[in-house]
């Protein structure tokens, strides 16, 4: 028998080129699998983390240093990195363009341990296949952000939203299933979140999360929550849903739905305040929810 742990976090790091809307430019090595990672991690639960890079581009070790994660590894033959030009102040406006992207994950490529959650935390088409979601489902839940079945790398690399055509066939597959408030539509046609996230529970999803820049929304089949953001600034807006989602179905294995998005809203409100994935505490989380919510 492996290790255990709470929740495995699957994805490929990036190597972000993050230009604001001044034009300055921040390099670092990131992706959803380090934000959730942290997320996870230092909300208090056993975290593993299983990425791929090429290590000539990367040192992985270095970047989840510190972070209170289990790292493991697999070589890729190119290192997945992302030009992300945001326009606004908010980072809510931005062109992403492609520029190296990692080998496709497959279950038998995982490390030997048990979790609770396989939390499926890809970049770009690809990264999974919905095989993967049904394998994973046979040994724990399975948590998908679907920012990675919806964002295609087109052949000028330049990055594009396009439905998951096997959506009917996997989402029966996936507990827990993240999207922002465009992706829901893409997927659903519907602008309303709340109508949007109705729908994806009928398709199959047994939780869904719908994230926007003032609220976090949670539909279990009976009922429709909702919790504002509250961050005082957007510094740290990079990784925002990553870590919502990683706060989220970590604490759903301890607390109901409500307490679960209060708790998630509120580590991403404070993550928000500083750039970076998540460095804090859950302690650091509990004393942010009492004073601001």
């Amino acid at each position: 028998m492996g290790k255990q742990y709470d929740v495995l976090v699957i994805g490929p790091v990036s190597l972000d080129h993050n230009i604001d809307y001044q034009g300055n430019e921040r390099k670092e090595l990131g992706g959803a699998v380090v934000a959730s990672g942290y997320a996870a991690a230092g909300s208090g639960n056993r975290t593993a983390v299983f990425t791929k890079a090429n290590p000539v581009d990367a040192d992985v070790e270095e970047r989840f240093s510190g972070s209170g994660a289990d790292v493991y590894f697999k070589e890729s033959r190119e290192t997945c990195s992302i030009r992300n030009q945001y326009f606004t102040a908010d980072k809510e406006k931005r062109a992403c363009t492609s520029m190296g992207v990692c080998d496709p994950f497959r279950f038998e490529e995982l490390p030997d341990v048990e979790t609770a959650i396989y939390h499926f935390a890809g970049l770009v088409y690809g990264d999974f296949d919905g095989s993967l979601f049904a394998e994973a489902s046979k040994h724990g839940k399975v948590a998908v952000d679907v920012q990675c079945l919806l964002r295609h790398v087109e052949a000028d690399k330049t990055m594009a939203f396009h439905d998951w055509e096997e959506k009917m066939k996997y989402l029966p597959c996936i507990d827990y299933l993240k999207t922002d408030a465009a992706e829901a539509e893409i997927m659903t046609g519907l602008s309303d979140r709340a109508e949007a996230a109705k729908l994806l529970h009928s398709w199959g999803a047994r939780e869904v999360l719908i994230t926007h820049n003032t609220e976090v929304l949670a539909y279990d089949g009976k009922t429709i929550y909702t919790c504002p953001i509250k961050a005082r600034n957007l510094s740290g807006r990079t990784g925002r849903g990553d870590t919502t989602f990683a706060g989220y179905i970590t604490e759903r294995q301890r607390a109901g739905v409500e307490e679960a998005l209060r708790y998630c809203t509120a580590l991403v409100s404070l993550k928000m305040e500083t750039p970076g994935p998540f460095k804090g505490t859950r302690e650091d989380v509990l004393a942010y929810l009492k004073e601001f919510y």
